[in-house]
């Protein structure tokens, strides 16, 4: 009996700490859950007899962690797709599990069980089909202490900085335990060294904050505007609407442009439109390169429009084009495209399981650097960084931009396909890490909402509500010098996991010999019984 209600009560803390982990997302700013999430899942997969209990606690705990993280993948199609992503993103969390209980019996646990975590995210960033990085731990960091550890190494850094507050965190609650018959000065020590250290990690953060560029310094300023044109309705029949859509991107930016002539708000060197926001391909219709063209004009000001491309070949490329008064100028083909979106991989296969799948799209990705340039604005031409939507959840996306020269970012965005759901203030909170990590100044344009002006440090200047036809404007500063995580780029997470793939080497060795020394034990000593 008393196994089995330890087993309960195991299965139970490691759904709490997969709620926890929800919990510390946005909308919500209760970011400090993530660390409590981490150390009651590490106290219950160190508790496990066996490896594998380590993994099945540790799926539990991802499953309580993205079912209710991701619900709005499957708004519009039907629970499958939803289950099914929630379920593969939480076997990762289960190989954390597995991990963990591997090197927790190591000297110095707390930092080989936080590197299984650093470990573990980046797999469940790369694979399979380029992997899935919503939900890392560091997302969920915008409003919190940790944030400014992305300028030091980006979001990998933050992650393990949160996954090492949780370790410590449970070690501070083990040696409490094992302590709490013992008296004297190294009772009291040991328990002082460690809540010392479960604090230092995060108030670095806070001192980082000071290494912050300020929100108004740079180079030099422009004013950026953001167009939210928003859609008649949601769903994923929302390219059905797609004159409508065009239309009222158009509308918004021609009302801005009577504001400026009026002189109630200040003239834009650049407007940027959502991902999406003309899914008529404005190179192949004459309408929209002309009601494009206009807008511009009217503006007096280059315009990214988001556009869906037709190729010769009948699949379709998700473009952000430079349009000013002369037609277009430089794209942004959309790089990391969204598996069982924007396309299907093994889409024969998949059909089978949802009558969705034959509306993934047959979008094919881009290549190039991830910066397009404006025309000159005050002697020069602006380097922007794009990236479109999903791609912002990837490390390399804006990494390719600053080593192209980027001075200020956007994303672009179109959230009419998730309805009413959390899904947008997710990736805003994505945005926000970006814009420490690299030092610049970003702007979220959406369709439907939200749209955002976010600084430097990481702070949201300006927002839109949801579903509500808005333009935002601000003077953003533009930068050339560079943080220490674009400096370092992949580097912080490749050396974090070269690490834990290391220790995890050695656990598993130490654990074979262990093993093997105990079975050749048990056999002398049963051949000398024998005797």
């Amino acid at each position: 009996m008393g196994v089995t209600w330890r087993v309960w009560g195991r299965i139970g803390a490691a759904v709490v700490a997969g709620l926890l982990l929800f919990a510390s997302f946005p909308p919500r700013t209760c970011w400090y859950l993530a660390p409590i999430g981490i150390a009651a899942l590490t106290l219950v997969v160190r508790d496990a007899v066996r490896l594998r209990g380590g993994f099945g606690y540790g799926l539990l705990a991802g499953l309580a962690f993205f079912l209710p993280l991701l619900p709005w993948t499957g708004i519009y199609v039907g629970p499958i797709p939803w289950l099914a992503l929630s379920a593969a993103c939480a076997v990762y969390v289960g190989l954390f599990g597995l991990s963990a209980r591997l090197v927790g019996a190591l000297p110095g646990w707390p930092v080989w069980v936080a590197l299984m975590w650093t470990l573990t995210e980046w797999g469940r960033s790369s694979f399979p089909f380029g992997g899935f990085p919503w939900g890392r731990v560091a997302f969920g960091q915008a409003d919190g202490w940790f944030l400014p550890l992305a300028w030091l190494g980006g979001a990998p850094v933050v992650s393990f900085a949160v996954a090492l507050t949780g370790t410590f965190l449970a070690a501070a609650v083990v040696a409490a335990w094992r302590s709490r018959e013992r008296a004297g000065g190294r009772r009291i020590l040991g328990i002082i060294t460690l809540a010392t250290v479960v604090a230092i990690i995060p108030v670095s953060g806070v001192i980082l904050r000071t290494a912050l560029p300020a929100p108004d310094d740079g180079d030099r300023s422009i004013t950026v505007a953001a167009i939210q044109g928003s859609v008649p309705r949601l769903g994923l029949d929302f390219n059905a609407q797609r004159r409508a859509v065009l239309d009222n991107h158009i509308r918004r930016t021609e009302e801005l442009a009577r504001a400026v002539a009026a002189g109630t708000a200040a003239q834009p060197d650049v407007v940027i439109w959502p991902e999406n926001s003309s899914d008529i391909d404005p190179l192949r219709n004459d309408d929209a390169y002309t009601e494009i063209t206009a807008a511009a004009r009217d503006i007096h000001a280059p315009i990214l429009i988001g556009a869906v491309l037709v190729n010769d070949d009948r699949t379709t490329t998700n473009s952000v084009i430079v349009w000013d008064g002369d037609g277009p100028g430089e794209r942004h083909d959309k790089k990391i495209i969204q598996p069982f979106g924007e396309y299907l991989p093994y889409r024969g296969f998949f059909r089978h399981f949802s009558s969705y799948a034959d509306r993934a799209g047959y979008f094919v990705p881009g290549h190039g650097d991830g910066v397009v340039h404006t025309p000159p604005t005050g002697g020069s031409d602006v380097a922007i960084g794009v990236a479109t939507c999903y791609e912002v959840a990837f490390d390399r996306a804006f990494e390719d931009s600053l080593r192209a020269g980027a001075q200020v970012l956007t994303v672009p965005t179109n959230n009419a396909t998730f309805g009413d759901s959390d899904m947008t203030y997710q990736q805003l909170a994505m945005s926000r890490v970006r814009a420490v990590e690299h030092g610049r100044a970003l702007v979220v344009a959406a369709t439907t909402g939200v749209s955002a002006i976010v600084t430097a440090d990481g702070v949201v200047r300006q927002q839109t509500p949801k579903f509500v036809p808005a333009a935002l404007e601000a003077e953003l500063p533009l930068r050339s010098d560079t943080t220490p995580a674009t400096a370092m780029g992949p580097l912080p997470e490749r050396v974090l996991c070269i690490l834990a793939a290391a220790v995890a080497l050695v656990a598993a060795i130490r654990r074979r010999t262990v093993r093997s020394a105990h079975r050749t034990d048990e056999g002398v000593s049963d051949d000398r019984a024998f005797h």
